[in-house]
Formats: C-alpha cells, sequence, structure tokens
C-alpha cells in the first residue's frame, strides 16, 4: 500500500473543526430570530416559511455533528498511523480525509445558502 509523508497535506481538521463550530453556533442564533418571527408573526405563509426553516436548521445542526465525528476520527487515525510509521499515514486514510473536506465543503456552500434565503424571509416578516 503506498504511503504519503504527512507534512504535503496541509491541516486542515483544526480550522475545518473551528468552522463547524461557528456554524454550530450561527444555527442557533438563527433559530433565535426564527423565534422572533414566529413570535410576531401568525399567518399561514409564515407559518409555512418558519417549519421550513426550523427542519433545515434542524437538518444541518445533524450534519455538523456527523462531520465533526467524522473529522475527530479522522484524525485519530491519521495521528495513530503517524505515530506507528513515524511520519507516515496510508493513501487510504489521507483518501478519506480528503473526501470528509469535501462533505465539508459541500455543506458550507448549503449552510450559506440557507443563511441567504433566511435573510431574505427574516426581512419579509420581521
Amino acid at each position: 500500500m503506498k504511503q504519503i509523508n504527512i507534512k504535503h497535506i496541509p491541516s486542515l481538521h483544526t480550522n475545518t473543526l473551528d468552522s463547524l463550530n461557528f456554524y454550530e453556533q450561527e444555527i442557533n442564533i438563527l433559530k433565535e430570530r426564527l423565534g422572533e418571527i414566529a413570535s410576531k408573526n401568525t399567518g399561514h405563509e409564515v407559518s409555512e416559511g418558519i417549519e421550513h426553516f426550523q427542519n433545515e436548521f434542524i437538518i444541518h445542526a445533524e450534519k455538523i455533528d456527523e462531520l465533526k465525528h467524522a473529522f475527530h476520527s479522522n484524525l485519530q487515525t491519521l495521528e495513530a498511523e503517524i505515530l506507528e510509521t513515524t511520519a507516515y499515514a496510508n493513501e487510504d486514510s489521507l483518501e478519506a480525509n480528503e473526501q470528509l473536506y469535501n462533505e465539508y465543503l459541500m455543506e458550507e456552500t448549503l449552510l450559506n445558502e440557507l443563511r441567504h434565503e433566511f435573510f431574505r424571509f427574516a426581512a419579509k416578516w420581521m
């Protein structure tokens, strides 16, 4: 099995985990704003929007938790391989790391789109 020197891989875990924590906090803030909108508006149209965003926030919060767990697990795997092989990690582990990072980038894109959609909704109903 091919091995790659770990120093050639950017250290994305810490930055990614920090970003995921930020997005988790942001979802909580958006939930609070959604609660304010719900308390000030009772119409059918706004209720549908509120339910939509509640569901989206739940889905994304769960995805963030999954990604955080996966990054922690991947980091432990890489660390164990590095200790075992003195600065090298298996190519499979590195590919898993890259796939995880791509999942993170997709989630980040979706969260940004959701945030913009929510801001348009909030501007209409606040």
